[in-house]
């Protein structure tokens, strides 16, 4: 089993990317979720700071209340 399949929930990546405005960061960010293999993906911060953004996306394995992946693989978890 790989270290994605043993995600529970979601996975956050947070970093700063050089841009000219906040909403370019926002789509950097679910740009690099995509290229991780994240087809669902939220932006929960983006921050101007001098040249880029800080910019903080979760990337969704399963979002809550949804049927849990591992549940069907016979996973386990605390």
């Amino acid at each position: 089993m790989t270290a994605r399949e043993k995600i529970l929930d979601a996975c956050d990546i947070e970093t700063f990317f050089v841009c000219e405005d906040a909403e370019e960061g926002k789509r950097l960010g679910l740009a690099l979720m995509k290229e991780l293999g994240f087809a669902d993906a939220d932006v929960v911060f983006s921050e101007m700071a001098g040249p880029g953004a800080r910019v903080r996306v979760r990337g969704y394995v399963n979002r809550p209340g949804s049927t849990y992946t591992w549940r069907n693989e016979g996973g386990r978890h605390p």
